[in-house]
């Protein structure tokens, strides 16, 4: 079948997309959000191992985000990359920030070719 991400260290041609897909709590007011959006968007220029950063809310009229509001993909040149990223103080000051307000997270990492 495919190649496990445990043996996908480095693929040339090819970056690695970390995308990670919200739904907040219910009670959380737009500033509680609007902070989360924020600090996960100033990680870019904090960790340098991130080479691409996008983010959105959900504006799909498909009906069909089961609550998932806010979506982010982060980039990497490497697996090495995103595991620097998971363990920098940035980050988790960013996963302090959040882990209270999300009532679920999807993360999910794929390869595609670099542009």
């Amino acid at each position: 079948v495919g190649t496990s991400v445990a043996h996908a260290e480095e693929k040339p041609g090819m970056v690695l997309k970390h995308v990670v897909m919200y739904k907040f709590k219910d009670d959380q007011k737009p500033e509680q959000v609007q902070e989360v959006i924020d600090t996960f968007a100033a990680l870019p220029a904090k960790i340098d191992k991130i080479i691409g950063f996008e983010h959105g809310p959900n504006v799909s009229e498909e009906g069909k985000s089961e609550g998932f509001t806010h979506m982010f993909v982060v980039t990497f040149r490497d697996k090495a990359g995103l595991q620097e990223y998971l363990v920098h103080p940035a980050h988790l000051h960013y996963v302090s920030v959040v882990k209270d307000r999300r009532e679920k997270v999807i993360v999910f990492d794929y390869w595609t070719p670099a542009k």
